[in-house]
């Protein structure tokens, strides 16, 4: 699946990433219910590392459509809450 992370690029990761990164995903998910700000950032943070460790870097002349897109590092929770999905920002 190609991803993108706003701001940064798009990387390509395999769909057996996805039950480790749907943890991240669910703990955001309960910080920003939760009003928690720093909690929400910590685990935005870890959820985007992951992205970057588990992903393989596509060129950046790449135009691939993305699949999934990601919120940037230092976007707030406001701005994620407008991205989310019913199941948060990654699907599954």
């Amino acid at each position: 699946m190609i991803v993108r992370i706003m701001g940064e690029g798009q990387v390509e990761l395999a769909d057996s990433h996805f039950a480790e990164l749907n943890k991240l995903d669910d703990e955001l998910l309960a910080e920003m219910e939760s009003g928690d700000e720093d909690g929400f950032r910590r685990t935005l943070g870890a959820l985007l590392d992951e992205v970057r460790r588990l992903g393989e870097p596509l060129p950046d002349d790449s135009l691939e459509p993305s699949e999934l897109i990601l919120p940037s590092p230092d976007a707030t929770l406001e701005e994620v809450r407008d991205m989310l999905r019913d199941d948060g920002l990654i699907p599954g």
